[in-house]
């Protein structure tokens, strides 16, 4: 099946969803998909289920986020 430009956010001290769940559902689409769209894993080495915390990361989070989106629509 074909699916969308996918970015993918893992947190390593997430207790509610662990890093290689991310990793293997990454791996399966990588796997099965039909398509070429972009489709990738980004793994905070120091977050946890809501993130990384810090006075400018959600900043961060963001702009990776924009900078995603402006990527796939070709405008960065």
């Amino acid at each position: 099946q074909a699916y969308p430009a996918l970015l993918v956010i893992a947190g390593y001290n997430d207790s509610r969803v662990q890093y290689w769940e991310a990793a293997k559902w990454v791996a399966r689409l990588r796997a099965t998909r039909t398509d070429g769209n972009p489709l990738l894993l980004k793994t905070e080495l120091g977050a946890g289920h809501g993130g990384m915390s810090g006075r400018y990361q959600g900043l961060r989070d963001v702009a990776l986020e924009y900078a995603f989106i402006l990527n796939i629509l070709g405008l960065a």
